[in-house]
């Protein structure tokens, strides 16, 4: 199904009962994040938010992503899996062995079809040439500030069109876009983009580098601008198969790139490699952290046009789950199958959790025949495009049934490995976000080998007998003598798993004090896992306590095991670190929540803004998770 316009997706979206109209006033400013998280936070996602007043002649849409539902309808399909199951037929109609003539012939329906996927040249203006703004000035848009602690208004869900100056390859990514005045922006791509890959080669030319920004149009246009494609596969290519049409484009008004025709808004310019880098940032990111404020190419805006009736779209992120997590999740769904069908064909089934932030943590099912094949599954996994920022890759074989069911999950993994034999670290890039690495965009990995095993690769001296339960009496004496444990969660033990969380004070005690602590107790099992949480967190909450534990994690620094003849025991840091306690030289971000006064003024407009049943805000329960004030955490 292709959409012709934001504005025909919005009108399916309230055919089928998934999107709300705030027809008041509601300020970009921060007042949009508040109403919008609310929503996201939601466990179905809530409903897609069509804000009408804005303070600018533009609509604003946003969460129209935000769930499974709305996910498909984007897409026009009724299961996502459908998607990479027409991918895998694609591939093997195209690579299959071709015997005779006739065969090859019967490949040509096939090609055809590819073919009409392709993005076509169009002459003359497009539907997102409607209108030429007077003079290019970005604040007659309403780009969002999202958080308090923001550097300024983001533009959130651009489709960042550059091309190779070589061979003119295109690349569409999404890369925020800080707005500084009216005609100039801040272009955060990172180093291992495809976008900063294109800006060195201008560099080296020495040339001005033209860029062009759309925003809206058909949904499945924004989506292939997140996939994970291979290098030089055309975005536009992948939104022609979701859509089952090719997308039309034009030339820009201002430079020599082309541009969707049926967008929406098209923000057009350059960056000159010669230039000096802007300071941008910080931003409240997806990781439900700040990301700091570092050096990013300058993004001159030359010309912005627009549809007549076009509408701008965004989206925020923040502490999972958001809307961004049911795009990663779509993007599990698709990928499944192509990922199996080109490289790795004993995967059966893939999940990545809200709470693992798309890079943090993906779990692998696989059929298992031989023994090592868990390992060389993740290897294959970390060296595959955007898997390559996976932190920690959890492996299961066929026999177990449920890695859709965390729950479940963590009662395997406690129950059915031993650190000293399964756990397997690695090293290699991480996503620039990651805060939690001594070094930027590079640190430790974890594969964890949760299959069952084969002769060869069990260790009887490490692989004991395991015992059932924790020793209640040894984890009262620990708490007694170690007055930094200041709460224990045992009801993790209900999980039937040998798993128990803390929530410690470093300042009476360092974590490497506590962990001899614990060594010294007998806690009657050779199997479990500890984990230390910062007191202030809510060792009761078990989404936050799996978002915590996997963002401010390097597993190798952090996890401690120990064999003092419990063999299996696992001590793991989940606390926020600094220099003083921890000897961590990098500046540790805050996590992201709403200023009390912004959600006090939403609270009192709720009723006036028609938004139905009130929803409390999630910013109350992370205010007590601040360190001080701004994107830094300060003690």
């Amino acid at each position: 199904m292709a959409y012709t316009s934001l504005n025909s997706f919005i009108d399916q979206l309230e055919k089928e009962g998934e999107l709300i109209r705030i027809k008041e006033f509601v300020n970009p400013h921060l007042e949009i994040t508040e109403i919008t998280d609310r929503f996201s936070k939601q466990g179905d996602g809530g409903k897609a938010l069509l804000f009408e007043n804005t303070g600018t002649s533009f609509p604003l849409l946003i969460n129209a992503f935000g769930s499974s539902r709305r996910m498909n309808l984007a897409l026009g399909v009724h299961d996502l899996n459908d998607i990479g199951k027409r991918i895998e037929g694609l591939l093997m109609e195209v690579t299959s062995p071709k015997t005779s003539f006739m065969d090859k012939l019967k490949l040509l329906p096939t090609l055809k079809n590819i073919s009409n996927f392709m993005p076509r040249k169009r002459k003359g203006k497009g539907r997102s040439q409607e209108v030429i703004m007077d003079s290019a000035d970005m604040s007659k848009l309403p780009v969002l500030t999202c958080w308090p602690s923001d550097g300024g208004p983001f533009v959130t869900l651009p489709m960042v069109i550059t091309k190779d100056p070589d061979n003119n390859i295109r690349n569409v990514g999404m890369y925020r876009m800080q707005v500084f005045d009216k005609n100039l922006a801040g272009m955060h791509w990172h180093k291992h983009k495809v976008g900063a890959r294109h800006f060195e080669e201008y560099k080296k030319l020495k040339k001005k580098m033209p860029v062009a920004v759309a925003l809206g149009g058909d949904p499945a246009l924004t989506y292939a601008a997140t996939a994970p494609l291979p290098d030089n596969i055309d975005e536009f290519l992948m939104a022609g198969f979701l859509r089952s049409k090719p997308v039309d484009m034009v030339k820009a008004v201002s430079q020599d790139i082309d541009v969707p025709a049926d967008a929406d808004i098209i923000i057009e310019g350059y960056i000159d490699p010669e230039e000096d880098f802007i300071w941008e940032g910080p931003f409240g990111d997806h990781t439900g952290f700040y990301s700091l404020a570092d050096w990013y190419p300058k993004f001159h805006i030359t010309a912005i046009s627009h549809r007549k009736d076009a509408v701008y779209p965004a989206t925020i992120v923040g502490i999972p789950p958001m809307e961004d997590a049911w795009i990663a999740k779509a993007t599990e769904r698709i990928f499944l199958s192509p990922i199996k069908f080109a490289f790795l064909p004993e995967i059966i089934d893939i999940d990545m959790p809200a709470e693992g932030v798309a890079h943090n943590l993906v779990i692998v099912k696989i059929k298992k025949s031989y023994p090592g094949q868990a390992i060389k599954a993740a290897h294959a996994l970390w060296g595959a495009g955007q898997m390559m920022f996976t932190k920690v890759m959890i492996v299961v074989d066929e026999h177990f049934n449920a890695i859709h069911n965390y729950k479940e999950l963590v009662k395997h993994l406690v129950d059915n490995t031993n650190p000293a034999t399964d756990f397997i670290f690695s090293k290699g890039p991480l996503d620039i976000l990651d805060h939690s690495a001594s070094k930027q965009s590079f640190g430790s990995k974890l594969a964890i080998d949760a299959t069952s095993k084969f002769p060869e690769e069990y260790d009887e001296e490490k692989d004991k007998e395991r015992r059932s339960e924790f020793n209640q009496t040894a984890i009262d004496e620990l708490v007694k003598d170690v007055p930094a444990i200041k709460k224990v969660n045992a009801d993790l033990l209900s999980t039937r798993s040998l798993l128990l969380a803390f929530g410690i004070d470093k300042n009476k005690m360092p974590v490497a004090g506590i962990v001899e602590e614990i060594k010294k107790q007998d806690f009657s099992t050779s199997n479990g896992v500890i984990i230390l949480f910062d007191e202030i967190v809510d060792i009761s909450n078990h989404h936050i306590m799996s978002w915590l534990l996997l963002g401010n994690i390097d597993p190798y620094r952090d996890i401690f095991p120990e064999e003092y003849g419990r063999k299996g025991m696992v001590v793991v840091d989940a606390t926020m670190k600094n220099n003083d306690k921890d000897n961590f030289k990098r500046d540790w971000p805050n996590i992201i929540a709403m200023e009390k006064e912004v959600i006090e003024d939403i609270d009192e407009k709720w009723e006036k803004l028609d938004l139905g049943a009130y929803i409390e805000s999630p910013s109350r329960d992370f205010m007590n998770y601040l360190r001080g004030k701004g994107a830094v955490a300060r003690d």
